[in-house]
């Protein structure tokens, strides 16, 4: 039998070290990224998605316990009714998903660094009505506006997912759309797939949309 120079087996020996030490960054990888998105697309084929926006409120809502919430089915009738002074709406996500879709006339206003710009000429007692994807940023923002003096704010339940997975009209430079931001590969699984815009995902310090 032919002998195995050694070197030959000094290499075999190093792939295999070398081998073995990737895989704690295999494991790292898998915890990090792929564990969450199986997690949660058996949470949305199990419980289904309704159940996902509810826990997502309710944690919104420990982390918020001031804010007030309007309903999708409130707002659109709202916005349908002439005889009712119409709320101002910002949207607080970023300017990126904001360029993809929004709610029709929907002012954008920066989630992490909020201003009073886009309110410019709104007296303190103006209704407002604010959303983001889920309705996590959209409550940071809603906690933020009464303490700049404003006194009528409403957080949208479910935010502009669920309004698009009701079908509701969302715009794009003024003209309809039915695609929408997804935000990220695992919190997209809350909209439904045909609405998911093919774009990159949001690079944000918040933990939830």
């Amino acid at each position: 039998m032919e002998a195995i120079p050694e070197e030959d087996g000094g290499g075999r020996w190093d792939r295999a070290r070398r081998s073995r030490g990737a895989r704690p960054w295999l494991g790292a990888f898998l915890v990090i990224v792929v564990v969450p998105i199986l997690v949660g697309a058996a949470v949305m084929l199990i419980a289904g998605r309704g159940v996902g926006f509810e826990v997502v409120r309710r944690l919104t809502v420990r982390k918020f316990p001031g804010i007030q919430w309007i309903s999708r089915t409130d707002l659109a009738q709202w916005r349908e009714d002439p005889s009712r002074t119409q709320p101002l709406v910002l949207d607080a996500r970023t300017a990126a998903e904001y360029r993809v879709a929004h709610l029709r006339d929907a002012v954008h206003i920066d989630p992490a660094r909020p201003s009073l710009r886009p309110l410019r000429g709104r007296a303190k007692n103006d209704p407002i009505v604010v959303y983001s994807s889920v309705g996590y940023r959209s409550a940071r923002v809603s906690h933020w506006l009464p303490g700049q003096g404003y006194t009528s704010v409403l957080n949208l339940t479910g935010g502009s997912f669920q309004w698009a997975n009701d079908d509701r009209p969302l715009f794009r430079d003024g003209r309809p759309t039915v695609q929408v931001h997804p935000y990220d590969q695992r919190w997209g699984l809350l909209l439904e797939s045909r609405y998911r815009a093919r774009v990159p995902y949001v690079e944000t310090p918040f933990a939830a949309p």
